[in-house]
């Protein structure tokens, strides 16, 4: 990751791109703006951020076309700005691979501090040396990679942030709360569909790759990782 965090803007308003690229900008970070779904596509492609931003609503392809193509090579954290409140679109963004969900209108600190809680989630590597084994899991902080049964598992920062809680503390019951603010931070404010939304990704990729599920949901409570 550069020096300078990059962002992606994808956002057809005007308004809201240039408020949104105002406060990055005033932040540190370098603002790569799109008016268009080809264009945010081509951009995610060509500039590598560190973070996009990503309306719904956008001209030519719509937000979740883009979310799709982005996610087809890139674990890049995608936060989607939308106007649409119902919980059933953000529970299919969150599935397919969106690391959070903003509603119009938006709190210009609240998508501040959630941007800099996905970028932590992305680059935080841990200390030297750090791997963990358990359950047929293996998870390296400092190269930021995990497998289930010696298959990759190709994990966004948000489900790598979610496997590294539960490793580290292995046949410990972690609370829904715990583990957002483990890995959204305490300043984002607790969300308990997101957090099992996005469980029920990563558990569904190590059933994938290995055919069983070392995670155990404690009802009432929150997850804890146990052999299978």
């Amino acid at each position: 990751m550069s020096p300078e965090p990059v962002v992606l803007i994808v956002e057809d308003d005007r308004q809201a791109g240039q408020l949104l690229g105002d406060i990055f900008a005033e932040q540190g970070w370098r603002v790569v703006p799109a008016r268009t779904g080809p264009d945010g596509i081509r951009l995610a492609h060509s500039e590598r951020p560190d973070l996009v931003l990503l309306d719904l609503m956008l001209p030519f392809k719509s937000g979740d076309e883009v979310l799709a193509a982005i996610r087809a090579e890139s674990q890049v954290p995608v936060i989607v700005i939308s106007a649409r409140e119902t919980t059933r679109t953000k529970i299919d963004l969150l599935h397919m691979g969106a690391d959070d969900y903003v509603t119009k209108p938006f709190d210009v600190d609240e998508v501040v501090a959630r941007a800099e809680a996905a970028l932590r989630r992305a680059g935080s590597a841990g200390a030297v040396g750090v791997v963990h084994e358990a359950a047929g899991l293996l998870l390296d902080e400092t190269e930021r990679r995990a497998s289930a049964d010696g298959h990759e598992l190709a994990l966004t920062s948000t489900e790598f942030g979610l496997l590294t809680a539960l490793m580290r503390a292995p046949r410990m019951v972690l609370s829904k709360p715990q583990l957002y603010a483990e890995v959204w931070g305490a300043a984002a404010g607790y969300d308990e569909r997101t957090v099992n939304t996005h469980m029920s990704n990563l558990r569904r990729k190590i059933r994938e790759a290995s055919g069983s599920d070392p995670i155990r949901t404690v009802w009432g409570i929150g997850y804890t990782l146990r052999p299978a």
